[in-house]
């Protein structure tokens, strides 16, 4: 385990990836992403070549140092004040950490997920223009929950590494393996012709069946469309079948967390059935 670098300056160079956590999380990190949380980093640790860093107050140094021995980066510990100000918000977990972002060609959908292409049986979930962090950690969260194989989004979704996505999943957008098309809706076309994926759509629409009469396929894939919007209709062409939450008239839907988190159950309790 390397020992611990103390930090006692606001000004010290070598926490920079930590200055100013939250600008940077609209500016962007390039090659690196954070997480923050004791779990997340106990996740992280279980792959220590993906961390950069750790930077810890005293007492979580403490808690965690008999789980650092396999990091292979640097472990800074300070005053929580002074993480505080150089984080630039309330660090009230005492826990924060950089890991190296995966390189877009390993995010394309051969390189992150072909190892699904022949597995007898797979669930996926695919998300088209999801932007809002909550519902991309809580898509993450319940896939691992339900034992999803892997994840597909779309070029426009949000970051799956963005901090709060990471806290909201519970570390598993950093434990369910993911893709990003770079060919939309192209990818959809090749999921179904060359994978033998079954996509099915969740949307409200008039022609749309109830949830329970979804297909029970070996190899299945569930659409869940933005927002706003729901899916396009480039999407909807690709999908074999469309399925919907039966709810009340003036309720026009559920949000993704929600909703994929209802198609899973069905799909996992039907299994069983």
């Amino acid at each position: 385990m390397p020992e611990p670098i103390v930090i006692e300056s606001l000004d010290d160079p070598r926490i920079e990836p930590y200055r100013d956590v939250r600008d940077k999380d609209l500016r962007g990190r390039e090659k690196f992403f954070m997480g923050e949380s004791e779990m997340v980093i106990r996740r992280l640790l279980r792959t220590p070549e993906r961390l950069h860093s750790v930077f810890l107050s005293h007492h979580k140094y403490e808690r965690l140092k008999d789980e650092l021995h396999a990091l292979q980066g640097e472990v800074y510990v300070a005053d929580i004040d002074l993480m505080t100000a150089i984080a630039g918000f309330r660090i009230h977990r005492g826990v924060l950490a950089v890991g190296f972002r995966p390189q877009p060609a390993e995010l394309a959908l051969e390189a992150a997920l072909g190892h699904l292409k022949e597995k007898a049986s797979c669930t996926m979930l695919i998300g088209e223009g999801l932007m809002n962090v909550d519902n991309m950690g809580g898509l993450f969260r319940n896939a691992a929950a339900f034992g999803v194989d892997g994840i597909v989004l779309d070029p426009t979704c949000c970051d799956p590494l963005y901090r709060k996505a990471i806290r909201v999943s519970m570390g598993h957008t950093l434990s369910v393996p993911y893709g990003i098309c770079d060919d939309w809706p192209g990818d959809l076309k090749r999921l179904k012709d060359e994978w033998g994926v079954t996509l099915i759509a969740a949307e409200v629409s008039e022609g749309s069946k109830p949830l329970w009469e979804i297909p029970r396929e070996d190899r299945i894939a569930i659409l869940f469309g933005s927002e706003g919007h729901g899916l396009s209709a480039e999407a909807l062409a690709q999908c074999d079948e469309v399925c919907e939450v039966p709810m009340q008239p003036n309720v026009p839907s559920l949000n993704v967390a929600v909703t994929s988190a209802v198609f899973l159950y069905e799909l996992h309790r039907a299994a069983d059935c």
